[in-house]
């Protein structure tokens, strides 16, 4: 079972949400979990995360 995470609130450009809206349609996720994805993702590969 997953954890409920915090909210956290930022802005986008038009352009940016809508491409985020269409990889995460594309990727069957919702735009949080897309978003989650990318967050991790990119802290695995900055090293702040283990890799799993």
């Amino acid at each position: 079972m997953t954890q409920k995470g915090l909210p956290i609130s930022f802005r986008l450009t038009p352009e940016k949400k809508q491409a985020l809206e269409t990889a995460a349609e594309a990727d069957s996720r919702s735009v949080s979990s897309m978003l989650d994805k990318i967050v991790s993702d990119w802290l695995k590969e900055q090293g702040y995360l283990p890799k799993a």
